[in-house]
């Protein structure tokens, strides 16, 4: 038999997990000739696509109808159904959950499906089990149901992009009918009678907003000062604020201690006494990745403490041809870093030119209603002194379009390096604040100045000419 080298065949790459920085790899990989096998467990798109960002912003989507239908007589529509007598009445809005969810999951399973078709397409090998690292250069999966059957795959490149799963608390065990976590909302049939969200971060303020906005009664038990405290802090105070006009009970500096099921609903113990009552409670405590039992620290892996991966720029590990993406390394953990360094880390490891990500470029956006979305420095790093530079805010009730529009909270916010007017990050609180975003984060990415921001032209009138009006503010005389 023919010995074939290293450099003869094509390179194997083996990637464990599907989610979108697994996808893309294996997209990159296989359209730069290597031999892609994908080992996935649950479906091409992972928890991502499956249980997460696709079915939670489906349902936001639907949480923004409502509060259209909800706001539109403040712009003159009303609905009315004729009565008995003739006479017309306001008809009641109602969410059918079932309905709903039933839509977002159908949603999911499609988008999965046509990311599987994506990667046959390409040439990719899609394997269904659970996938281990035996050592750096073969990784063992589990096949059958009962984990059994076992297949092996030589590789020349590893790429971990296992993910992330919901925190649980032994104190607050789930139980998928009226303790939760956020994957476990779909399987709800009705809009919860009085929903306690435990957790003010991104996820716990976002199913708060939508929730709230599709009829349920939220209580939101929040640990700190403020919703939101790795926020900027105007803001979440913008959040604060409507979340509590709209009917929100917002419980600050309180701790959950405790979660008891009783037979009406749940009881939500505080750790100063006072108990919350409620028909369902969603537990939004954080994530953790998937990286136990594979492997990982076998084959000689670094792990952060918290059991993420850890890796450069490049998204490469410590071992030269292991890789990790995605909310199982230690980035930031948003569906559109993981895409990218999946990409790179084929890039790099293939031979292609590649440039390291930088994380200060980064959109991020939360999906409460208002948006938030934010890119580059913050107000806090400006005030502590991290990063030079200024800050000016103009808010969208000054803005022609936000009033035509019946929009009355939320602002632009800029922020320029001190002396050369360098746009060095930006926050938006509007309805679509993550597509509003995308001028200030591209003038980030290529170093623009306010001034050149300001030469744009925007449409008028338009909500992204605040974006202008900001960086027209912000110009300054050269008094050289």
């Amino acid at each position: 038999m023919e010995h074939v080298s290293a450099f003869e065949r094509k390179q194997r790459v083996v990637i464990i997990g599907g989610g979108p920085g697994g996808y893309e790899a294996a997209l990159a990989g296989a359209r730069l000739g290597a031999e892609v096998t994908l080992i996935e467990r649950t479906g091409v798109g992972g928890a991502a696509i499956l249980t997460d960002v696709v079915p939670s912003k489906s349902l936001i989507a639907t949480a923004e109808s409502a509060a259209a239908i909800r706001d539109a007589a403040q712009l003159g529509v009303q609905f009315s159904v004729r009565g008995d007598s003739g006479r017309p009445q306001r008809p009641e809005v109602n969410v059918n959950l079932r309905a709903v969810n039933r839509r977002l999951l159908s949603l999911a399973a499609k988008q999965s499906l046509d990311m599987k078709a994506d990667l046959e397409k390409a040439g990719v090998t899609i394997v269904q089990g659970e996938g281990r690292l035996d050592g750096t250069g073969r990784v063992v999966v589990s096949t059958g149901k009962q984990g059994a059957d076992f297949d092996e795959f030589e590789a020349d490149t590893i790429v971990v992009s296992v993910g992330a799963t919901p925190r649980q608390l032994p104190s607050a065990m789930p139980d998928g009918e009226r303790i939760l976590t956020w994957t476990q909302l779909y399987g709800l049939e009705e809009v919860p009678e009085h929903l306690i969200v435990v957790g003010s971060g991104v996820t716990g303020a976002e199913f708060a907003s939508a929730y709230s906005l599709i009829g349920a009664e939220v209580t939101l038990v929040s640990s700190r000062d403020q919703v939101l405290p790795g926020e900027d802090a105007d803001a979440a105070a913008v959040i604060e604020e409507v979340f509590t006009r709209q009917g929100m009970q917002v419980l600050s500096k309180s701790r959950a201690e405790r979660v008891e099921r009783t037979d009406a609903g749940v009881v939500v113990h505080l750790t100063d006494g006072r108990t919350v009552e409620g028909s369902h409670c969603l537990m939004a405590v954080g994530s953790i990745p998937n990286t136990a039992g594979i492997g990982l620290e076998e084959a000689g892996l670094e792990m952060a403490p918290s059991g993420h991966i850890l890796v450069n720029r490049v998204a490469r590990t410590n071992l030269p041809n292991v890789y990790a993406v995605g909310d199982c390394a230690d980035a930031l953990p948003l569906a559109s870093v993981a895409s990218m360094q999946g990409r790179t880390a084929m890039f790099h490891a293939l031979g292609d030119a590649v440039d390291p990500i930088s994380m200060r470029t980064v959109a991020s956006n939360i999906f409460t209603q208002p948006e938030i979305a934010t890119v580059g420095w913050s107000q806090k790093q400006i005030e502590e002194g991290i990063a030079q530079g200024e800050v000016y805010r103009i808010d969208l009730a000054t803005n022609a379009r936000a009033k035509m529009m019946g929009i009355e909270d939320g602002f632009v916010k800029l922020f320029a390096r001190t002396g050369s007017g360098t746009v060095i990050g930006g926050v938006i609180v509007a309805p679509k604040a993550s597509e509003l975003i995308y001028p200030v984060t591209i003038a980030m990415e290529h170093r623009l100045t306010v001034d050149q921001l300001a030469r744009v032209f925007p449409v008028f009138p338009s909500l992204t000419g605040s974006i202008a009006d900001a960086a027209r503010a912000m110009h300054r005389v050269d008094e050289s």
